[in-house]
C-alpha cells in the first residue's frame, strides 16, 4: 500500500495541492497589481473607522488584500487538512517566503529562519549558544524584555553572566551615531561574548548605528552580535550585507503588516554551526546541515507562513524609500508640533538619521498611563504609555497610511 508521504510527494494529491496553492497566490498577485499605485490609504486596511490607531509599534495592521489571501490559504487547508498540512507542494511556496524574507535583509536564504517572533530567536540563542562560566552577555537598558529575559532565564542554568548597563535616555534627542557606539564599546569587557542591542528601541525610537556598532564590537573582541530588529523590518531599509551582525531577528506583525505569530531571523552561517536547536521534532535528519533545523516545529500553521509571503510582496510594491519618506514626514510634523507646545516634551531623536517611526511625548505634569486611558475611553485613540527611567511618556507610532486627522485628534485631546 502506498504510504501517506509517498502519495503526497508523487501522486495526484500533490499535483492538486500545488495547483490550488498556486491559484491562491496568483489571485493575490492579480489583486495587488490591480490596486492603486503608490502608498495605500487607510481604506486599504481593516481598522475600525472610529479608532485612531497610533500604535503600530506594538501591533501592526494587516492590509485587506493580505487578510483575504490569508483567509483563502486557510480555506484551502481546511478542505483536506491531512493533505494540505503534510503535502510536499507546500515546500517550494514556503521556500519562496524564505527568499523574500532574506531579500528584505540583504542576506542569503540559507541563513534565514522562519520563526514565530523576535523573542523566539533570542530564546534560541540563549538556549543554544555554547556559553558557560566566564562568559558574559551585555546589553543596555533600552533592550526589549523579549531580547533580555531569555538570557537572564538561562544564565543560572548555564553559568554565564548577564549585565545590563544604564543607557542615558534623557540625552537621546542630542545623541550622535558616534555617541551611541561609544556608550556601548566602553562597557565591553574581556569576558563579553555576546552583545545585544535594538536596531530601533521600542521606548524612544533611537535608531542605533547598527553597522558601525557591530564593527566596533567585533574589534573589541565580541564573538556574537545580536540585533533586535522587531521595530525596523519594513519601516526603514535594512541591509545586513557586509556588516558584522551575526543575528538579526524581527517580528513581521508590526511594520511588515503580516498575520500575528510570525517571525524571521538571520543567522550567520558560521554561527549556525555552533548553535543547538531549541526544540526538535521529527525533521532533524532531513534538516541536518541546514538552517531549517532551527524551525523543526512538527505541525505548523502553514497558511500563516504563506501569507507572510503575501505581506512581503505588498510591502515590496510600495518601495522602502517611499515608505521611509512618509515616516519621516510624520516624525517631522509631530516633532515640530510638540516642540511648539509648552505642555508637551519630546523625548526622542531630533535628527532623522537617528530616529524612526515611533517617538515618545511627555504630557508635562500628567501620568502617561492615565492620559492613555483617557485617550482611549473618551476619544478612541490608541497610544502606548511607557515609563523611561522614572519619566513617563506616550509612545506614538503612526504608519504611512495614518490619516492626518488621527494625529490632529491626538493633539486636540491632549490640549495642544
Amino acid at each position: 500500500m502506498t504510504g501517506r508521504r509517498e502519495f503526497l510527494k508523487t501522486g495526484a494529491g500533490a499535483a492538486a495541492a500545488l495547483a490550488t496553492l498556486a491559484s491562491v497566490r496568483q489571485r493575490f498577485l492579480d489583486d495587488l497589481a490591480a490596486a492603486s499605485p503608490g502608498l495605500p490609504d487607510r481604506s486599504a486596511y481593516l481598522l475600525d473607522p472610529q479608532v485612531r490607531y497610533l500604535n503600530h509599534g506594538s501591533i501592526g495592521t494587516i492590509p485587506r488584500l493580505v487578510h483575504e489571501a490569508h483567509v483563502r490559504y486557510l480555506r484551502v487547508c481546511e478542505t483536506n487538512p491531512w493533505l494540505y498540512m503534510w503535502s510536499e507542494p507546500w515546500v517550494e511556496p514556503i521556500e519562496e517566503v524564505r527568499r523574500r524574507a532574506s531579500s528584505l535583509m540583504g542576506v542569503g536564504a540559507e541563513d534565514m529562519v522562519l520563526t514565530h517572533n523576535t523573542t523566539e530567536a533570542f530564546n534560541l540563542l540563549a538556549h543554544g549558544l555554547p556559553l558557560g562560566p566566564g562568559d558574559e552577555v551585555l546589553y543596555s537598558s533600552l533592550n526589549h524584555p523579549g531580547a533580555s529575559n531569555p538570557w537572564t532565564h538561562m544564565a543560572p542554568v548555564r553559568g554565564f553572566s548577564v549585565r545590563e548597563f544604564q543607557f542615558p535616555v534623557e540625552e537621546t534627542p542630542g545623541l550622535s551615531p558616534d555617541d551611541v557606539v561609544a556608550l556601548h564599546i566602553r562597557e565591553i569587557r574581556p569576558e563579553t561574548r555576546v552583545l545585544v542591542f535594538p536596531h530601533v528601541d521600542n521606548l524612544v525610537g533611537l535608531r542605533h548605528p547598527m553597522a558601525a556598532l557591530a564593527r566596533a564590537a567585533r574589534r573589541a573582541g565580541v564573538e556574537v552580535i545580536a540585533v533586535d530588529g522587531a521595530q525596523t523590518l519594513s519601516m526603514i531599509p535594512v541591509d545586513l550585507g557586509g556588516t558584522e551582525v551575526d543575528v538579526y531577528a524581527g517580528s513581521p506583525h508590526k511594520w511588515v503588516q503580516a498575520p500575528k505569530g510570525l517571525g524571521v531571523a538571520y543567522l550567520r552561517g558560521t554561527l549556525q554551526e555552533r548553535l543547538h536547536p531549541m526544540w526538535v521534532s521529527s525533521g532533524q535528519p532531513a534538516a541536518r546541515g541546514s538552517v531549517r533545523r532551527f524551525e523543526d516545529y512538527g505541525t505548523r500553521n502553514r497558511p500563516e507562513v504563506l501569507t507572510l509571503g503575501s505581506a512581503l510582496a505588498f510591502q515590496e510594491r510600495m518601495g522602502p524609500a517611499t515608505k521611509e519618506a512618509a515616516h519621516r514626514r510624520h516624525w517631522q510634523e509631530i516633532r515640530e508640533r510638540v516642540e511648539a507646545t509648552p505642555e508637551l516634551r519630546w523625548h526622542s531623536p531630533t535628527d532623522w538619521g537617528m530616529a524612526a517611526a515611533l517617538y515618545t511625548v511627555e504630557v508635562r505634569g500628567r501620568s502617561a498611563f492615565q492620559v492613555a486611558d483617557e485617550l482611549w475611553d473618551r476619544h478612541r485613540i490608541t497610544v502606548r504609555p511607557i515609563r523611561i527611567h522614572g519619566t513617563e511618556g506616550l509612545r506614538l507610532s503612526p504608519n504611512h497610511h495614518t490619516d492626518p486627522a488621527e494625529v490632529e485628534a491626538f493633539f486636540r485631546a491632549v490640549g495642544a
